[in-house]
């Protein structure tokens, strides 16, 4: 059991538990928000939950069990499509309900487990649990992913995803019309400031651009070609609720359960449609692209019959 004690400094006066403990002992917002919950934390000999608030100069006093280390555990995966392999890299095609790495909290299979499952050898570049994983997608989100195999091509697409030189386009249902039908969100996303699993649009946030495009309009809902200018989490679903227009099925940020229901979605109409990259072996600019999966698919044929 680790123990640390020490005055709450000025800085963090109002701050809520989950927050300041993440910055002062560098701590996931998520591991802090854990800490919390089981009564690890105490401020002045009361136990607080992660929602309060810190007082300045009010003793601190955490508690807690060291977190057992992620490993990618090998399961396979059957519907995990391989849509390109060679020597550097290998491009798969995600179904919803598959993660792209282990992480604390999720205890379903991953990408990186279902390659491992399936023979395939990757890159032991980055954290242990992750190793080889260059960018993500949200579990409930399916389409396309690259998982690098060679050191130099987990660096260079790093790199290019870094830098914004990966093309990365989703499609997307989302519910009512967007006006104008094509624009472009500029809106700063981070930490919901009420819920530790949700993003949010937030002045505290990272820098977030999503470029979009009205495909074709049905009398409930619409379908969007989406163009990321910036990758964060939830990045799609928080801006398109932000402006009244969540993909449809996504409960987790306003979706009407009415309509869900009527399309068969059990989770939120968002793909990874077409991926492109230069090529870490030569240069030459690649492209791949993904068919919707079967409930995406279904959920069109019932809104285009509407």
């Amino acid at each position: 059991m680790e123990h640390r004690s020490f005055p709450v400094p000025d800085g963090l006066e109002g701050s809520r538990v989950d927050a300041g403990l993440a910055k002062l002992l560098g701590f996931s917002r998520t591991l802090a928000a854990d800490i919390a919950s089981a009564g690890g934390v105490a401020l002045d000999g009361a136990t607080v939950d992660k929602s309060d608030r810190l007082r300045a100069g009010a003793w601190l006093e955490v508690s807690w069990e060291e977190p057992r280390g992620l490993t990618i555990e090998a399961i396979e995966v059957p519907d995990l499509g391989i849509i390109h392999d060679d020597d550097d890299l290998v491009v798969v095609d995600k179904p919803a309900g598959v993660a792209a790495h282990p992480s604390v909290g999720w205890n379903g299979p991953t990408v990186v487990g279902a390659l491992a499952a399936a023979g395939f050898r990757i890159s032991t570049s980055g954290a242990s649990e992750r190793q080889g994983v260059v960018h993500r997608l949200d579990a409930g989100t399916s389409g396309l992913m690259v998982v690098a195999k060679s050191e130099r091509a987990y660096t260079d697409l790093k790199r290019q995803f870094h830098d914004r030189e990966v093309e990365k386009i989703y499609h997307t249902v989302v519910q009512g019309h967007p006006d104008p039908l094509a624009g472009t969100i500029d809106a700063p996303v981070g930490r919901h400031p009420r819920s530790e699993w949700k993003f949010a649009v937030t002045a505290e946030g990272k820098h977030a651009v999503t470029h979009y495009e009205t495909i074709e309009a049905f009398p409930y809902a619409s379908l969007l070609e989406v163009h990321l200018e910036t990758g964060r989490t939830h990045q799609i679903r928080v801006h398109m609720a932000a402006q009244r227009h969540p993909c449809a099925g996504d409960s987790m940020y306003g979706a009407d359960p009415t309509l869900s229901s009527r399309l068969g979605l059990e989770r939120q109409w968002l793909h990874a449609k077409q991926l492109a990259f230069a090529h870490p072996a030569d240069g030459a600019w690649t492209t791949f692209v993904s068919e919707y999966p079967a409930d995406l698919a279904r959920a069109l044929e019932l809104l285009r019959g509407d």
